[in-house]
């Protein structure tokens, strides 16, 4: 998720702006020297979070609002019905086993 500060990534993706401990992040870890320029930490000094340290209820918010831009409505709306008409169907013939 990116967000932004005046026009500025905000570090971590809010891990500053929610003030969750860091702990030592691992030195060799590809990912890091990247990551730390495009969000201003030390590269020398990686650091890493816990996205359990986010309430369970936060988290879900910060998630389906990263992913939101990207859900095509049509398409979900399509999946939910085929997915009930298969819950149905299911549910009948479980209903079903057994009766004679």
């Amino acid at each position: 998720m990116r967000a932004t500060t005046r026009g500025r990534p905000r570090a971590g993706c809010g891990c500053r702006a929610y003030g969750l401990p860091a702990t030592k992040g691992k030195r060799g870890d590809p990912k890091w020297p990247a990551f730390a320029r495009r969000y201003g930490f030390d590269i020398e000094h990686p650091v890493q979070w816990e996205v359990e340290a986010w309430e369970p209820d936060e988290l879900q918010r910060l998630v389906l609002a990263a992913v939101d831009p990207y859900i095509d409505r049509d398409v979900l709306v399509q999946q939910v019905a085929r997915e009930e008409e298969q819950r149905r169907a299911l549910e009948e013939f479980v209903g079903g086993w057994g009766a004679e």
